[in-house]
């Protein structure tokens, strides 16, 4: 059987769901309230948003006037940004998303799209300076301090990324009276509804899994074994860990941290990498189409080492 370990695994959660119930129903509920106040309040609008742009021709439109920018920095046509703009300011996986859906309709060629899920698909401020800035240090100046790195960061893993490609060449840009507003927004609703469905569903699934590797205690162990001989904080190591696999919950472990260099470099880094968790939910939103997910993870790993830097570098300047 190819897939023993997979199945081993599934196994395991299972039992643990069934020797403790409580905490696999605790950690599900932390999941929903998750996504009820943070994930469906800040990613709806902009996947309607995103949609309904790229059905009415936005990819065409930058694509004819910032080609020539694009392309030097990102290999990528003007159409590409798009996925970066609404990459950055929508969410985890807002920018796949864009990309899958311009890659449907034609407006990017297959390594256009592979350049773009190298540095597109991005956290959004929303959650970076009021879930992490304001809920973790209580400071609306750190949060800004880790949005400018987290943008920063995707743009120079852009750069270190980028392969030069042919380009699509400029689609003509689509008038909303040639789509139809009437027909676009209905779809561009529907669309979203099933994403952010599929998000939440990985959000609640992580939270799950991180609970219950807590409740057996391997969290615990493996917590006290790498702070015991890095010298690192308990609370520190907690969270780095939290945050390989889930991002919300990652964020949320670092509350009661101190406002310091240290501790907002790892919450860049978290951010950044957006945890495993966001990895399985860029590769639901590309199973439609050829794009492949490995440039995603190669770039948010970069990203996450960059962002981290550059937080350490300029928060001793601040705070």
């Amino acid at each position: 059987m190819k897939n023993r370990l997979a199945v081993a695994t599934a196994l395991a959660a299972l039992a643990v769901m069934l020797l403790c119930p409580s905490d696999a129903l605790e950690s599900a509920q932390y999941g929903l309230r998750l996504c009820a106040q943070v994930i469906v309040p800040s990613l709806l609008p902009f996947f309607v948003i995103t949609t309904l742009l790229n059905s009415l021709g936005l990819p065409g439109f930058l694509g004819r006037r910032l080609t020539p920018v694009m392309s030097r920095l990102f290999g990528v046509s003007g159409a590409g940004a798009a996925a970066f703009i609404l990459g950055v300011t929508g969410g985890y996986p807002l920018g796949a998303a864009a990309v899958a859906d311009m890659r449907a309709r034609g407006d990017i060629t297959l390594p256009e799209a592979e350049n773009l899920m190298g540095f597109c698909n991005n956290s959004g401020p929303a959650f970076i300076i009021g879930a992490a800035g304001i809920g973790v240090f209580a400071s609306s100046g750190a949060g800004l301090l880790l949005y400018f790195s987290h943008v920063a960061a995707a743009a120079m893993t852009g750069v270190l990324l980028s392969k030069r490609v042919q380009t699509s060449p400029a689609a003509p840009p689509v008038h909303i009276r040639s789509v139809g507003l009437s027909s676009a927004l209905p779809d561009a609703v529907k669309k979203s509804v099933v994403s952010v469905l599929t998000v939440c569903g990985f959000v609640v699934t992580f939270t799950v899994l991180v609970g219950l590797l807590d409740a057996v205690g391997i969290f615990t162990s493996l917590t006290g074994c790498i702070a015991a001989h890095t010298g690192l904080e308990l609370h520190f190591v907690r969270a780095f860990l939290t945050g390989i696999l889930e991002l919300g919950s990652g964020i949320g472990a670092m509350q009661g941290l101190a406002l310091s260099p240290y501790n907002l470099a790892l919450c860049s880094f978290i951010l950044s990498w957006g945890g495993i968790s966001v990895q399985f939910q860029t590769m639901a939103v590309l199973a439609d189409t050829d794009i492949k997910g490995v440039r995603h993870m190669a770039g948010r790993l970069i990203s996450a080492v960059i962002s981290a830097a550059i937080t350490l570098l300029l928060s001793g300047l601040f705070f």
